[in-house]
């Protein structure tokens, strides 16, 4: 029943659309109908600027910490436990109910669910996407590079082997999501990011 549960409580936050729900209630838009399409802060914040972008982020962020947080202290805190709230989570905001089980490519919330298990891999990742995004403007790239270097120093820093394959799965679900993007990469056609400027 545990699992049941967290399975749940993981699915229906994941799968709440900040992108879809900010940019709706706040600008007016369904950022499904600009851009690329996705829900997701890169989305957003060339749609219509870094300050909505951030909210979205935040919140994305935020949700699969909280599905842990909720798990682990009303259900379990076993550690399988709380990864089937993680993998729940994760599912949750890539097929969301909300926007007919399509979603985003789950690193925003895959960052906040580093930060509950494992917060010196996060730190570490965030610092690649940072670094990376800062010197070749490619967001999808930063994402790439991040989500590869996320098992890299989870192995490295000892922690649970069980968190090192889920994080290294994790790390494979968000490549194979960004495949698109590397083909735009390798042609040289994937677009660098710009803040937008649409308005209400």
């Amino acid at each position: 029943m545990d699992y049941l549960w967290s399975a749940l409580i993981g699915y229906l936050l994941g799968s709440i659309s900040c992108g879809l729900l900010l940019v709706k209630w706040i600008c007016g838009i369904d950022i499904r109908d600009y851009g690329s399409h996705n829900i997701g802060a890169t989305n957003v914040f060339r749609t219509v600027g870094a300050r909505m972008a951030s909210f979205v982020l935040l919140g994305d962020l935020l949700k699969g910490v909280l599905a842990l947080y909720l798990v682990n202290h009303f259900v379990s805190g076993e550690l399988p436990v709380l990864l089937v709230c993680a993998v729940a989570a994760i599912a949750g905001h890539s097929f969301s109910w909300m926007c007919g089980f399509k979603g985003g490519k789950g690193v925003a919330t895959g960052l906040g669910i580093l930060l509950y298990f494992m917060p010196e891999v996060a730190v570490f990742s965030l610092t690649i996407w940072l670094a990376t995004v800062f010197v070749t403007r490619y967001v999808s790239l930063g994402s790439i590079l991040a989500a590869i270097a996320a098992p890299l120093s989870a192995w490295y820093l000892g922690y649970d082997w069980r968190l090192v394959v889920f994080v290294s799965l994790c790390a494979i679900m968000v490549v194979a999501r960004h495949y698109q993007n590397i083909l735009r990469l390798k042609n040289g056609t994937e677009s660098k990011i710009r803040q937008g400027h649409l308005k209400k």
